[in-house]
Order: structure tokens, then sequence, then C-alpha cells
């Protein structure tokens, strides 16, 4: 059973880092002066500050780890296997490989559409060649072992066009997706990234059930009643399409999805169905304060969010890793 007080806290939490995300940044505008800006009343230049660059990133960073944490939840569950997240599993660097050959290919520029659209072709090849290396055989060994070969072969690609790029600025674009941020994103990002996210989550909704059913074994979920088959695509399109358009606006930010589930599931009884939803509100507020730490961290540049993040989630991996050392 959830604790009570679970879904207030993390709606405050939500709505607080969206807050900070919106009011915290390079230039320091007081909060009577950002009422006043956003009311248009106030200095057009403050306004223009609030509401076209650090809201469309604050919505960003909120969709984005939404996805990224519902997607560690519904892997996790699927997979029971606590290290499984889209990141670990590769699926984060196969769309971020989609991305960077439309980048490469000059794609992106042709179309506004082909950028998220390789993205999740990315994604879902990554995810085809995990199920097929992976088999049957579910363990966290083969899972981890399949995962390192598809994310090494879609790094592998990656550093291919970035040994190709024709010019220093494409292999400079490339580089941003690897590293993850949400720099100087607008509100054309958001109108990218949030129709993808949303048909991502919409897929994922109502799993909760047969995710519960899956702690039982394949064979007890199926004799439960449900659909494998069904349940399979839906979590693989979901996961493939949302992390697509994650990563076409943000690039490849990992460990979120790991970070998220293990926080929360103390918290809960410990089904993937308690852990779902409330892994989505987790993972915005985490994702989005991060963003806001890689602003105030004093540096000559401003850190990379996917650096952040994979400060936060290794620690995470390794104490999971040392755990379940004894079944290596």
């Amino acid at each position: 059973m959830t604790a009570r007080w679970l879904w207030p806290s993390l709606l405050l939490l939500a709505l607080l880092a969206a807050l900070l995300g919106v009011g915290i940044g390079s230039t320091v505008i007081s909060l009577p002066r950002a009422w006043a800006a956003l009311a248009g009343h106030g200095d057009p230049i403050e306004r223009a500050i609030l509401v076209e660059l650090r809201l469309p990133r604050a919505v960003l960073g909120l969709a984005v780890g939404a996805m990224l944490g519902v997607g560690g939840a519904a892997l996790q569950g699927y997979l029971r296997n606590p290290l499984a997240e889209p990141a670990v599993l590769g699926v984060s660097n196969g769309a971020a490989l989609g991305a960077v050959l439309a980048l490469y290919f000059g794609l992106a520029d042709a179309s506004f559409l082909l950028l998220p659209a390789l993205a999740i072709a990315g994604a879902v090849v990554t995810l085809l060649l995990l199920f097929a290396l992976a088999g049957r055989g579910e363990s966290p060994l083969t899972l981890i072992l399949a995962g390192i070969a598809v994310s090494t072969l879609a790094g592998a690609g990656i550093s291919l066009a970035l040994n190709m790029a024709p010019n220093p600025f494409a292999a400079m674009e490339i580089m941003t997706w690897l590293l993850g941020s949400l720099e100087d994103r607008s509100f054309r990002h958001v109108a990218l990234a949030l129709p993808c996210i949303a048909a991502g989550l919409l897929l994922l909704a109502g799993q909760g059930r047969a995710l519960d059913a899956l702690t039982l074994g394949e064979d007890g979920a199926a004799a439960l009643g449900v659909n494998l088959r069904r349940t399979r695509l839906r979590l693989l399109l979901g996961i493939a399409i949302g992390v697509g358009g994650a990563v076409a606006v943000s690039g490849a930010i990992g460990f979120v999805g790991l970070i998220v589930p293990h926080l929360l599931r103390p918290f809960t009884d410990r089904s993937p169905s308690a852990l779902l939803w409330p892994s989505a509100l987790a993972g915005a507020a985490l994702l989005t304060l991060a963003d806001v730490a890689v602003r105030v961290i004093p540096s000559t540049n401003e850190l990379k969010l996917g650096v952040v993040t994979a400060f936060l989630g290794v620690p995470v991996f390794l104490v999971h890793l040392l755990r379940e050392r004894r079944l290596w």
C-alpha cells in the first residue's frame, strides 16, 4: 500500500521544481518583478527571459523527467530486474543515434518532424535488438549483457558519425546530444517533444495490473489472463516513442529511470503498479531540480544535464550491483 502522503508530497515537489526552474537562472529576477513581468506590466526583457527561455526549459524538464521515470519503473516491473531502465538497456543511446543521424545527414533541417521520427526509430530498433539478444532468459546478467551490447553498438554508430563529421560545427552539435542538455530550448522544442511523450505515457497507461501479474512469472501472468504479446508491444512502443521524443530535444540523459523507482520503493508495497505513476512525478521533479543545479553550480560553462544525472545514478547502480553480485 502506498503511503498516503506520497502523492501530495510528490505533487508539491514537482510544483516546487517547476517554480525553481522558472525562477532561477543567470539573471536574478525578484519575485515581485517576475509577477509584474508575467502580468505584462514589467520589463519586457525580463518577461522574455521568463516566458521564452526559462518556462519552456522547465516544461521540458518536467515532461522528459516524467517519461524517463515511468519508463524505468515499467521496464523494472516488466523485466523483474532492478537495474533495468532506458539508458542502462541502451534505449536512450539508440534514440540518440537516430537523432545524430538526422543531424549528420541534415535531415533535421529538411523537416521539423524527421528528428523525433528517427529518434523513435532508433529506440524501437534498440529494444527489438535487446529482446532478441536476451530471448526468454531475462536474468539480470543476460539483460545487462544484452543492454551493454546494444548500447555499445549504438555508441559505435555515434562515434562513427563524430569521426566522419563533415565540419567541426556538425561534430559539436552531435556532442550536445551525447551530453544531454535543456539549455536554449524553446516552445518549438516543447511542441516537438510533448506529443511523443504524451503518446508514450498513454501506451503505458493501464499496464499496472499486467506488470503486477508478471511478478509471478510469465506462466502465472498468462494464467491470470494477461496477454503477454500485447503487453510487450505496448511497453515497447510506449517507451520507444516516449523516450525517442524526449531524447530528440534533450539528448541522452541517463539513470533517471534507475534512480526514481528505487527512491520510491520503500514508501510503497513494492508492486510495479504502485511505482508506475509516482515515478512520473518523481522523475519530473528530479530532472527539473537537476537542471536547476546545472545553472547554479559555479563553472566556466554551464554543466551538461546528462553529466549531473550520471553522477547521481552511478552510485545507485553500483549499490544494487553489489547486492546482486552473489547471482553473477
